[in-house]
């Protein structure tokens, strides 16, 4: 049997802090991870206890007033406030989502708010994308194309063909479904994950774009493609939405008729 252990320094040992409200109304309570890899230190869970009261109603709102109110020091990247930007992605309470569009009402009990999973921690809140990032790139999201465009000409699409990138451009690459799938904890160094593939497909499905074989090609690969066993996490947890599922099946639609 084969037995599994987290290295020293990922074990929760570090010594707990806890925040009390500075003011008497609604209080809530947050465990938020914290690690900062400068002290030395292992990570910990500090205990914050918000007002609700006197805070927004989101858990973005809820970190902004720890940081501001209680501890300057904890750490998370946010910025739109609004789902669209994706950087504000974590885990409260189990699940993947957006802190700027997670209700406080909406998660029971005390909250327990970690950084995204199976990513390494550079600070608190603050995954290390770097990885993502260069997956991403590695399925050149950029269209492709070798015949000559016409001198100050756009190369057009109908309606129909425009419909079919709905569900695959508005992913934000927040990597909710990723870091949510148990395929990509096991195989991200091969494996691209569910919001990669979504990226691949979008290509794939442009008419406009002119490296569908050389697209496939690239993607024909026992684990870029096909270690996703349609768990479904994926379009379970995607806060826009969207099902990469869908999209990476029919990658696999497409490879098997190369085939017929």
């Amino acid at each position: 049997m084969a037995t599994f252990s987290l290295p020293k320094n990922s074990t929760i040992t570090g010594k707990a802090r806890h925040h009390a409200s500075a003011t008497n109304g609604k209080i809530r309570k947050f465990k938020v991870y914290r690690y900062d890899p400068d002290s030395g230190e292992n990570p910990r869970y500090d205990t914050f206890e918000i007002d609700l009261d006197q805070c927004g109603p989101m858990v973005l709102d809820a970190l902004i007033k720890m940081k501001g109110e209680q501890d300057p020091t904890l750490t998370f990247r946010r910025s739109c406030r609004e789902g669209i930007c994706g950087s504000c992605a974590m885990n409260m309470n189990g699940r993947n989502g957006l802190a700027c569009t997670t209700a406080i009402e909406d998660l029971s009990g005390e909250i327990r708010i970690t950084p995204l999973p199976h990513m390494e921690v550079i600070k608190d809140l603050v995954p290390d994308f770097t990885h993502f990032y260069a997956q991403y790139a590695s399925i050149r999201p950029w269209l492709q194309t070798v015949s000559p465009t016409p001198s100050g000409k756009e190369r057009l699409q109908s309606p129909e063909q425009r419909e079919k990138l709905d569900g695959l451009y508005e992913c934000i690459l927040c990597a909710c479904c990723s870091t949510s799938c148990p395929s990509y904890w096991w195989n991200s160094d091969k494996f691209l994950g569910p919001a990669i593939l979504l990226q691949a497909y979008r290509w794939l499905a442009d008419s406009r774009d002119e490296m569908t074989g050389e697209r496939l090609d690239e993607l024909e690969d026992p684990f870029r493609l096909y270690r996703c066993h349609t768990i479904m996490n994926c379009a379970n947890v995607c806060p826009k939405g969207l099902s990469p599922a869908r999209a990476i099946a029919e990658i696999k639609k497409m490879q098997a008729e190369r085939l017929v």
